[in-house]
């Protein structure tokens, strides 16, 4: 007669992994895998979100700490094997768009961050999401990532010294024979070739390489890997809310809860779908799992990092076997353990990053293939939508013109009727903020 297994029993309760197919052991497998695949992000956040002024090892540990409370929620309450962190992309905007571009000072920038994570948090529980996800053409949903990629791969170029300022053509070629620029080339070129290999980790390892090489040519200070936790004191709680509702913070709050609101619901479908986790094509527990998202956002706003999101990068988890929550858990712990880890995260300079940064603009202009080219009423908003975020180095701004254009496009066309109410009060809404406020 078999001795029961009490943990066994409390992991069987907790993420049914019999009735989802799985083990304990091939969810870890799963869970490690997808830390593998992301934890770049507790390297590359930090020293994005320092450009502000924030500290660097205050963000380090919040960085950590939102991503496992985001993890360990999606798991214990969602069960699902998504894994959460501070979101590439939102984090760019953060800081080069919103404190850079518009001079607001960081602890304002984490209120609108908090601010927007609350309306996620309500609207998790009410048909709204779905009125607004559905509501918005598709054609200007594959054209906000895409041109958050070429956002991302323009501040990529701009950290490796690959693209430098120029006063006669605004943007110009760097010195190529520069040593970082050619180790950032290099790091870039390893990503590709160990991603198309499929090997896990590539862009960590890539950023650990070039790291080591530029340390060991004298062009970067060691630090050290394991070290004490950095206090959190310089960035908890630091949010400013004080003259936050203006115009152009208001618009800073739509962008952060529309560009989470897209991201992570396809996110969440998309990984769903390839776990065989979609039941007549919907999700079950979406509400759980919307939950998770928006209480890690919250929650990392008061420690101190920009959005958190699910990972795509979750479907490397899911094609090691990952069913359920238990896989998110591993990743949260995993994430823990990471904290111990600062004079690492601190000795890798922007040059080792920048191909991390370059690639997943890479992957995320991907869906822009989707767009329907052939019809003009969509592909001119579709268009602008995505150039306007590198030309006017504004995710908002592009947004903005894609919702306006697609508006009077379609009402110049004769076809008015076709455009969503809801796209109709955004654009008017961007429109009043223009002709108000300027840019």
């Amino acid at each position: 007669m078999s001795t029961p297994n009490p943990s066994a029993d409390l992991l069987e309760r907790l993420f049914k992994l019999s009735e989802n197919k799985t083990s304990f052991r091939t969810e870890v497998l799963a869970g490690v895998t997808t830390f593998l695949t992301m934890c770049y992000i507790i390297i590359v956040n930090p020293l994005i979100l320092s450009e502000t002024g924030m500290d660097h090892g205050a963000v380090f540990v919040a960085t950590c700490l939102a991503a496992a409370i985001g993890c360990l929620v999606m798991g214990l309450i969602a069960n699902y094997p998504i894994a959460l962190a501070p979101g590439m992309g939102l984090n760019a905007y953060f800081t080069y768009s919103v404190c850079l571009g518009m001079g607001v000072p960081w602890q304002t920038a984490l209120a609108a961050v908090f601010i927007s994570g609350l309306i996620f948090l309500a609207i998790s529980f009410l048909k709204i999401r779905e009125a607004i996800v559905n509501a918005i053409p598709m054609s200007l949903k594959f054209a906000i990532g895409g041109g958050i990629g070429l956002f991302l791969a323009l501040v990529a170029l701009k950290n490796a010294g690959i693209i430098v300022a120029n006063p006669a053509t605004l943007v110009g070629l760097g010195d190529i024979k520069q040593p970082t620029v050619l180790l950032s080339l290099l790091g870039f070129l390893m990503i590709v070739v160990m991603h198309h290999f499929r090997i896990r980790g590539a862009i960590i390892i890539s950023i650990l390489v070039i790291t080591a090489i530029s340390t060991f040519m004298g062009l970067n200070q060691f630090k050290g890997v394991v070290g004490e936790i950095p206090s959190l004191a310089p960035t908890l709680l630091q949010m400013d809310f004080e003259g936050l509702f203006t115009a152009s913070l208001i618009g800073v709050i739509f962008v952060f809860f529309l560009v989470d609101l897209f991201d992570s619901t396809g996110t969440l479908v998309g990984v769903s779908h390839r776990a065989g986790l979609l039941v007549d094509g919907k999700l079950p527990r979406l509400k759980k799992a919307l939950f998770a998202d928006s209480t890690a956002i919250v929650a990392g706003a008061a420690l101190g990092t920009s959005s958190t999101t699910p990972y795509i990068e979750s479907a490397s988890g899911v094609a090691a076997g990952g069913r359920t929550g238990l896989t998110a858990v591993v990743v949260a712990c995993l994430f823990l353990a990471c904290l111990f880890l600062a004079p690492l995260a601190q000795s890798v300079p922007g040059f080792a990053t920048a191909p991390a940064l370059l690639f997943v603009g890479v992957l995320m202009i991907q869906g822009i293939t989707n767009i329907d080219w052939e019809d003009i009423t969509e592909a001119v908003p579709a268009f602008l939508t995505i150039v306007f975020m590198p030309f006017a180095y504004s995710i908002a701004d592009g947004i903005a013109m894609g919702f306006i254009s697609y508006a009077l496009i379609k009402l110049l066309t004769g076809k008015a009727k076709s455009v969503p109410y809801m796209v109709w009060i955004v654009a008017v809404l961007w429109a009043f903020k223009f002709a108000v406020f300027g840019g």
